[in-house]
């Protein structure tokens, strides 16, 4: 059975799904998606980027990609709609949120790209060649620790009501944690990966190259801002 700690890419994904489509889900088909959706990411971020209002494009953008999130989830055949849409709502969130980081910690964003973009094909090649795995316990101990950063998370966002933030700092037990989760959203790369590939197993319906490839950017871009926050602590210490 499927399993996967990307809410996106569950093992529930393929079920009561139609195998009569026109035309199936491929692998080529899916990075091609991938790569429209990465496109229309970065344009909208771009255009983001250089504009004044940076704080409230950033919020907007996160709000409406969310929503956009939750509604490609639950109504897959409508990723070929939503998915796009997402990458530009995550565009604008994204543009913002590195100009923010670029004004404060110069030349961050350009390492933080490069460095997600390195990890996604070093993965990529690890899995290719055999020497990564989605085994069962892999998947087990990937969504257990992807459970337990949700829960980490939620608890700091509880507590920040009430002044209390351990994460924002550039302490020892911050960075830890924060390449902890790096570790964690790269791993789940992993899972994005054999997904696609069952998928094209299964003879999923050609929208599903949608939602795969909407899935894969999920954590690419939970990759991206982890890595970005780690630079900012890391940064913060010079």
């Amino acid at each position: 059975m499927l399993k996967s700690s990307n809410p996106a890419l569950t093992n529930r994904a393929f079920k009561h799904l139609p195998h009569t489509a026109t035309r199936a889900m491929t692998l080529p088909g899916t990075v091609q998606k991938t790569g429209v959706l990465l496109l229309l990411l970065i344009v909208s971020g771009y255009w983001s980027w250089g504009n004044p209002a940076v704080g409230a494009l950033a919020g907007f953008g996160a709000i409406g990609g969310v929503i956009l999130a939750l509604i490609t989830i639950f109504k897959k055949h409508w990723a070929p709609i939503t998915a796009p849409l997402y990458a530009v709502f995550q565009g604008l969130f994204l543009g913002a949120t590195s100009a923010l980081f670029e004004a404060n910690y110069p030349g961050i964003v350009i390492q933080a790209v490069a460095l997600t973009a390195g990890t996604l094909f070093a993965l990529l090649g690890a899995y290719q060649s055999g020497l990564i795995r989605a085994t069962e316990n892999f998947k087990l101990g990937i969504v257990a620790a992807t459970g337990g950063v949700c829960i980490v998370y939620l608890l700091q966002f509880m507590l920040g009501f009430f002044g209390v933030s351990f994460l924002s700092t550039s302490g020892p037990f911050s960075i830890v944690f924060s390449l902890v989760v790096v570790s964690i959203a790269a791993l789940n790369l992993v899972m994005d990966f054999d997904f696609i590939e069952q998928g094209v197993a299964h003879g999923a319906p050609d929208y599903m190259e949608w939602f795969g490839a909407f899935g894969l950017m999920v954590t690419l871009i939970w990759l991206y801002i982890e890595i970005l926050r780690l630079l900012a602590k890391l940064r913060s210490q010079d």
